[in-house]
Parts: C-alpha cells; structure tokens; sequence
C-alpha cells in the first residue's frame, strides 16, 4: 500500500471548491407539493465528507490521481437518488421499518420475498406495507412512494437524476464515465458490478465502507433517520465487518480504511460529522485500530 497519509493535510477535497459547490446543487428538488419551493439538498454533508474519506482510501490502495479525482466527483454525487428527500416523512417509514423487522434494502427485499420482481421492490414494499403505513398516519400517495423508492428503488431513481444531470456536467466540464454511476449503486445493487474490472469494484467497495463510516458517525441522520440516541465508532466497524463477511467488502479495502481511521486522518471529519469534538474514548478507539 501507499505510504503514510499527514493527518494534517488528509482526506482532502480534490475538486476545485467552485465544482463541489456547482454539484452539491444538483441535490436540489423542486417540490411538488409547493410550487417555486425548492428542497435543498439533505445530504450534502454527508456526500463531502464521504468523498474526502474516499479520495484517501483510494489514494492508500494506491490508484492514480487522476481515477481519484473523476472518483471524488462519483463520491460527492453517490446520494444524488435522494434529492427531494423528506426528512421527516423519510425518518418516519425507515425508523419503522428498522424497527419491525423490514428489509430496507432491494436485495435484502428480495431474500425474504423471493418472488418480487427484479427492480420492483418499492411497488412490493408499498402493496405489502401500506395499511402500516396508514396505521402510523402516513399518506399513501406519491410523495411517501418516493420516499420509499429512494431505497427500494434507488437504482432506478439514481439513474433518472443522472440522466437529467447530464447537460449541467458537460457544462461543468465534467467527463463523466458509466463506471461512475455503477458504483454508486454497489450498497444496494452489488450484482450490477458483475463483470467490471476489480479496480471498479475496489473504488465501490471504498464508497460502501466510508458512507457507511461517516453514516454512523453522523448525529443529525441519526436522529432523522433512525431516531439515534448516540454514536458509536465501534458500531460503525461491526457494521463494517459485518458488509466484510457477507463479501460487500474486502480485507484489503476494510484494512485500508482501519489504517487511516487509526493514524487519525479521519478524525476532523469525523467529529464534523457528530457536531462535537471526539471523546477520549472514542480517540483511544481510533488509535487502537492501528495494531488491531
């Protein structure tokens, strides 16, 4: 691998500032319920944050600079199928579906319902869901569908948006490449890489394991999400190891990302994440991962 990364000048955003603030508005929605409101983007924190974590594990498994950056971009972009996101009304199923057991994602979907169609998971999800949903007071109508397809249906929600996106990249003087979308949609959909060069399935794997990273350390998903007490490093790497034994991720990828975590590259990042500074204890845990 690599060599060792500064802490003081890690996890870098790559891009030009000007292009990261040019697409970060591509998260912007209109919203249909309230004509001339937009719905700024949710998530573009988190897609920062996650894009510098990435360009650094990518840079330790040593892939070129200039597959980094065209990357960073696919990573600043990699949530864009949640443009429009309710945080509220999105909490809300999620949070339920968490905690009764649900599968909240397509092929997890597909596991315990074998018969659903490939790609028309939001549609079983709504057939088989929607008096819970009415239970809990939640309006069966197009808005909550595509608060449930923004999981259930990523793939082909991610998909639209890019497509819609295309002419603003050109104009930005993005190039952008198939491989990128692919590996947005690796966390839900690891059967689309089948057949891609390993390096392609590298970089998603890389996107898996700092989303997710950052997902655990960050306080305000936790609460709108999933209704989060608190946050736990050590949760987010049980995560981790558990996408490592189901083969989501490898060792290579999960050893890159404890290195980094472990000599403190991550740790800005990750107390931006949480709006506080680090506890000690959550320290000592970071640097014990350097001998792990």
């Amino acid at each position: 691998m690599g060599g060792t990364v500064s802490p003081r000048s890690a996890a870098p955003l790559l891009v030009p500032r000007a292009l990261a603030a040019q697409l970060m508005r591509l998260y912007d929605f209109p919203d249909p319920r309230k004509p001339g409101r937009v719905i700024r983007g949710y998530d573009c924190h988190h897609a920062r944050r996650t894009a510098r974590m990435c360009a650094a594990v990518a840079s330790r498994l040593d892939h070129p600079e200039p597959r980094v950056r065209n990357y960073q971009i696919a990573c600043l972009l990699h949530d864009l199928g949640r443009a429009g996101l309710d945080q509220k009304l999105f909490g809300r199923v999620w949070s339920w579906a968490r905690k009764n057991g649900v599968p909240t994602r397509p092929r997890e979907w597909r596991a315990v319902h074998p018969a659903t169609a490939y790609g028309r998971e939001t549609e079983a999800f709504m057939d088989r869901h929607a008096g819970d949903l009415a239970k809990l007071g939640i309006p069966l109508d197009t808005w909550t569908r595509q608060q449930v397809e923004m999981r259930m249906g990523y793939a082909r929600r991610l998909s639209r948006h890019l497509r819609a996106a295309q002419p603003r990249l050109r104009e930005m003087g993005v190039k952008w490449a198939p491989w990128m979308g692919r590996i947005m949609m690796y966390y839900y959909y690891p059967e689309k890489l089948s057949g891609s060069p390993r390096w392609v399935r590298e970089l998603a794997e890389v996107l898996v394991a700092c989303e997710q990273f950052e997902a655990y350390s960050n306080r305000r998903r936790g609460q709108d999400y999933y209704t989060r007490e608190r946050e736990k490093l050590s949760d987010a790497f049980a995560y981790l190891d558990k996408l490592r034994v189901e083969g989501i991720l490898s060792p290579r990828v999960m050893a890159a990302v404890r290195g980094l975590a472990g000599e403190g590259v991550f740790d800005g990042i990750l107390a931006e994440a949480r709006g506080a500074a680090l506890p000690k204890s959550e320290i000592r845990y970071l640097r014990g991962l350097k001998t792990a």
